[in-house]
């Protein structure tokens, strides 16, 4: 039986135990979060958590995804207004960059916990990937349409872009100790831009 300190489960919205959740690893990092912490921060009891979410793999899986995603809808919108596809794709890639590397809940990952990002790298792709990559997919299809983007396969141009953001997501941070940032971004800017670009035909 729930103590009375706590809040009953069925009136606790999961939103409540993922910003526990969240200050936990902001607080003291992911390898250190117990469910007995994340439960405590919310106010909850642990058999509460538990019916939610049964390991910590879990609680944070849902936090990242909930976290990186809203991020990307963010950025998306950000992007909305340029006249091409082509455009928004490079302007929605590069802004998620700059947004994912400065967003406190990623740093603390990768600079406290980076093998947790291990497994979306070399084993499988997660949620959050696959929303980037579906937002990457229809502006590659839409540019096809209006003529900005390279026909080809748009699920192979799509996985191609999301793999280069990735490695620029993930890495940005040892990747500007000695060069500027501003100036890598403007390169990953170019680097999608002409990867995407319609070929023009040779004039010789």
């Amino acid at each position: 039986m729930t103590s009375k300190r706590h809040t009953s489960s069925a009136r606790v919205d999961d939103d409540v135990l993922l910003d526990a959740a969240r200050a936990c690893v902001l607080d003291q990092g992911v390898s250190r979060t117990t469910l007995t912490d994340v439960a405590r921060r919310a106010g909850v009891s642990r058999m509460t958590l538990y019916r939610r979410f049964p390991d910590v793999r879990s609680l944070l899986a849902a936090l990242m995804t909930r976290e990186f995603s809203a991020v990307l809808t963010e950025v998306g919108a950000t992007a909305t207004g340029l006249a091409t596809a082509r455009e928004r794709l490079v302007a929605g890639a590069v802004a998620a960059v700059r947004a994912l590397t400065a967003d406190p809940l990623m740093r603390t990952i990768l600079d406290r916990d980076g093998a947790l990002v291990l497994p979306y790298i070399v084993e499988r792709l997660g949620t959050t990937q696959h929303l980037a990559e579906e937002f990457l997919r229809a502006q590659i299809s839409m540019g096809h349409e209006d003529g900005s983007v390279r026909c080809s396969d748009a699920d192979i141009q799509a996985r191609a872009a999301l793999l280069v953001v990735q490695s620029f997501a993930l890495s940005f941070t040892p990747a500007t100790a000695a060069l500027d940032p501003e100036g890598l971004l403007a390169e990953l800017t170019h680097v999608l831009d002409m990867s995407l670009r319609p070929i023009t035909p040779d004039p010789r």
